[in-house]
């Protein structure tokens, strides 16, 4: 008789509307222009994605010149880029189309906006990360990053002026509020952006698993090591409760040996993981184990970003 273990799965959770988005452009690409079509960058940090696109003809690239062929186009990751990659795209006579998330762009406007008035720009993010990356490329003043709360003080800016700052929409919602909490201490005058940064699925994934990790000795994030919202749910997972918690990169590998101490899982996948590995995963379990499968009810995420116009013209 197989153990029995109580599954937790956290709702909503895998793909949101900019990853949907951004893989759809490669498809349509691929439709309209034939093989290969390029990718710069990951299209989203996930390897089962990015390998069924390699299969259907996506080349992926990490920067324009290793294009070999010319006539081909180009696609940009969903992470967004600085406004120098665009440029070079051009002096390269290539065709490309953009497909940031739309709520990465707005962040990309906000930037623009605050580099016209001449403000001081904070951004709060993980240095490195492509989105990072781009958004400190959207302007011609130097942009200050900002990982943690203790590196507001070490700012070289005067603490009287006015400063603005922004996010990286895939941080911890926690950690980033202590953060704000600290620039507004120690800047008398902060221009703050119209909305709330963090994005609509990097909340609510944040909040489903926030809800079920006290009842869970493990909780598994279905996601990628490289993935900024894979990670932080790792951490909001061990923040509210569960005792363990870890990364799945990839289900084949992962070791069901751990479970022999356990009782209760968490399930959860970043929003960049389509929701046929969490099937997998629990497929898996259930070769194993007796399964009692707990499903939070949640409210649908119907938010979706539409694929250019001109990608779908043939």
């Amino acid at each position: 008789m197989n153990k029995k273990l109580n599954i937790y799965l956290a709702g909503p959770r895998g793909f949101c509307a900019g990853v949907d988005r951004a893989i759809e452009m490669v498809k349509e690409a691929l439709k309209k222009y034939g093989k290969p079509v390029y990718v710069r960058h990951e299209i989203v940090h996930n390897k089962y994605v990015v390998e069924n696109l390699k299969s259907e003809g996506a080349v992926f690239v990490e920067e324009l010149d290793e294009i070999t062929d010319k006539s081909r186009p180009v696609i940009f990751s969903a992470h967004g880029v600085p406004k120098s990659v665009p440029k070079e795209a051009l002096k390269l006579n290539l065709i490309y189309y953009d497909a940031t998330c739309p709520l990465v762009s707005k962040i990309h406007k906000e930037v623009e906006y605050f580099d016209k008035k001449e403000l001081p720009v904070i951004l709060i993010g993980h240095r490195n990360h492509p989105e990072v990356i781009g958004t400190m490329g959207q302007s011609n003043s130097e942009v200050y990053l900002v990982e943690k709360v203790e590196d507001v003080k070490k700012l070289p800016l005067d603490f009287k002026k006015e400063i603005a700052y922004v996010t990286q929409t895939t941080l911890s919602v926690d950690d980033t509020k202590d953060i704000i909490k600290e620039i507004k201490k120690n800047f008398s005058n902060v221009l703050e952006p119209k909305k709330n940064d963090i994005c609509y699925a990097t909340t609510n994934r944040q909040e489903a698993v926030k809800k079920v990790a006290a009842n869970c000795d493990y909780f598994l994030v279905i996601g990628a090591s490289n993935s900024s919202n894979s990670l932080r749910l790792v951490e909001v997972a061990k923040n509210y409760g569960s005792k363990k918690a870890i990364l799945v990169e990839d289900v084949d590998s992962l070791n069901l040996n751990i479970f022999e101490e356990t009782k209760n899982i968490g399930i959860t996948a970043s929003a960049s993981s389509p929701e046929i590995l969490v099937k997998k995963l629990i497929d898996k379990l259930k070769n194993n184990f007796d399964l009692q499968i707990n499903e939070a009810h949640y409210q649908k995420e119907e938010v979706y970003f539409k694929v250019p116009q001109k990608l779908k013209m043939r």
